[in-house]
């Protein structure tokens, strides 16, 4: 999987890419086929923001399905931390959605079975 880390407004936390690439290849436990994802941090410079001055976007690409994760948060770890909760959130309902779950019944069982 690529990461792709776009900064628009300030300067990142220094350790920012290695916990967006540490939590974001954890995903791959799901089985979902995800080529891409593109990090958008943006930094709100007006002061009526306050704490929400910090937003992400995380949008992925490639054969899988399109996912997309917002968040906002007073520093950028806080709001990529949100933004990857709202993609982990998609990626799961999409992973038990495709589990094969057999619905058959012990009466049905028993009757093919005699």
């Amino acid at each position: 999987m690529k990461i792709v880390i776009h900064n628009h407004g300030a300067a990142l936390a220094s350790d920012f890419e290695e916990i967006a690439h540490e939590r974001l290849e954890r995903l791959a436990r799901f089985h979902i086929p995800i080529d891409r994802i593109y990090v958008d941090v943006r930094h709100e410079t007006n002061p009526h923001f306050g704490k929400q001055s910090h937003r992400v976007i995380l949008t992925s690409h490639g054969s899988g399905p399109l996912l997309r994760g917002e968040g906002s948060g007073f520093n950028d770890l806080a709001a990529f931390d949100e933004a990857a909760e709202a993609i982990e959130l998609q990626l799961r309902k999409r992973h038990e959605r495709s589990k094969d779950i057999d619905r058959t019944t012990l009466r049905k069982l028993r009757v093919r079975g005699a």
